[in-house]
């Protein structure tokens, strides 16, 4: 049985909090557009003459990469992409601003609650369709650094070109990072910071006191 609208906004969510990145730039912005557009012309849309548009900004709106796969004329006057995809782009972008989520987890959660854009306050340019993603830094939690978005015309389909292009990302970045340093134990952090406090041996009791606020005033009897 296919999964319900309120299940899809659901797993969208979650690929939100799991897909997080260490740190964004310009060169990544790149790497990412040109995954997917090769990830597309390895799919059998494409080999049937489906066309696609992509495009990767900041959350401010600066263009990092925008690519179009296919061409917008042919000679039997079929185009595989035509000028209205970057109108739907740009408005699948719009809605992320937005919100702060992706445009498939705003599509699908509006249609688990029964609600229309015109309800929910989604009216003007914003076009909610499934393909457009938030890139969230993992110390970051304020908003979204940038947009991820493609377009072809299927929501489910351009969500998951989108998503599972982040991730295999991802996994390559770690992988290339290795795991991160060992730290320190705390127990030593702390033993470390009390000698500079005190230069002579302290009972636990008194070791406490010790490392209190410097400005504490104690009660003379």
């Amino acid at each position: 049985m296919a999964p319900s609208d309120a299940e899809l906004a659901t797993h969208a969510l979650s690929e939100e909090g799991s897909f997080r990145f260490p740190s964004f730039s310009a060169s990544d912005a790149v790497t990412l557009g040109l995954s997917l557009r090769k990830r597309f012309r390895g799919t059998s849309r494409y080999v049937k003459g489906k066309g696609l548009v992509i495009s990767i900004q900041t959350i401010a709106g600066h263009t990092l990469f925008a690519c179009t796969v296919g061409d917008l004329g042919h000679t039997n006057g079929i185009g595989d992409v035509s000028l209205d995809s970057w109108s739907c782009i740009e408005g699948m972008v719009s809605v992320v601003r937005r919100t702060g989520h992706s445009s498939f987890y705003v599509e699908k959660g509006m249609s688990a609650m029964g609600k229309t854009p015109k309800q929910m306050g989604i009216q003007g340019e914003l076009c909610v369709n499934g393909g457009a993603f938030p890139i969230w830094l993992e110390n970051a939690l304020c908003c979204p650094i940038a947009v991820v978005a493609c377009y072809s015309g299927s929501s489910q389909d351009d969500h998951n070109l989108v998503v599972s292009t982040i991730r295999d990302y991802l996994n390559k970045l770690a992988r290339e990072n290795g795991p991160p340093p060992p730290t320190m134990p705390a127990s030593m952090t702390t033993q470390h910071e009390s000698k500079e406090w005190s230069s002579e041996p302290v009972g636990p009791s008194e070791h406490i006191q010790r490392i209190g606020s410097p400005f504490e005033q104690r009660e003379e009897h």
